[in-house]
């Protein structure tokens, strides 16, 4: 009888303190952090663009897109950058491992995956740059 064990007996160690968390929970905690970002990012990027398009006076939308060209903005939009490219690389790394390519390899994957990442969005960050420091384009790109 003693060599039967139910489920509820097993000693497992659950640690659920983030900061005893291995890799592949991380990854998908932020999988899950990003989607659910990128899906409130949408529904406000719908709110604001309806909300602009539907004021009345004509150069409301104008108005809107202006404001988010400003610097502060455009720093904003890097977060999103580095969200949606962790979130489709991370994704196409989970379909990978889900097609069994990489199942033994799963770190190397995740860090050869996340450099290049890193990549996209260091390369994001380069060319938003004159625009954050004010240097990019002299006039908004409203009404060209």
């Amino acid at each position: 009888m003693d060599e039967i064990r139910s489920f509820s007996r097993v000693n497992r160690h659950i640690d659920t303190w983030p900061l005893n968390y291995r890799l592949g929970m991380w990854a998908w905690l932020l999988q899950r952090i990003t989607g659910l970002a990128l899906v409130v990012y949408l529904f406000m990027h719908i709110f604001v663009i309806s909300s602009a398009v539907w004021r009345e006076g004509g150069g409301s939308f104008d108005r809107v897109l202006e404001h988010l060209q400003s610097p502060m903005f455009i720093a904003a939009d890097l977060l999103l950058l580095a969200a949606v490219v962790f979130h489709s690389v991370n994704g196409v790394r989970i379909l990978l491992f889900d097609l069994g390519i990489g199942v033994r390899t799963a770190k190397v994957y995740f860090w050869l995956l996340m450099a290049v990442a890193a990549a996209l969005v260091f390369w994001g960050v380069f060319e938003a740059l004159p625009f954050i420091l004010g240097t990019g384009l002299r006039e908004p790109l409203v009404g060209v």
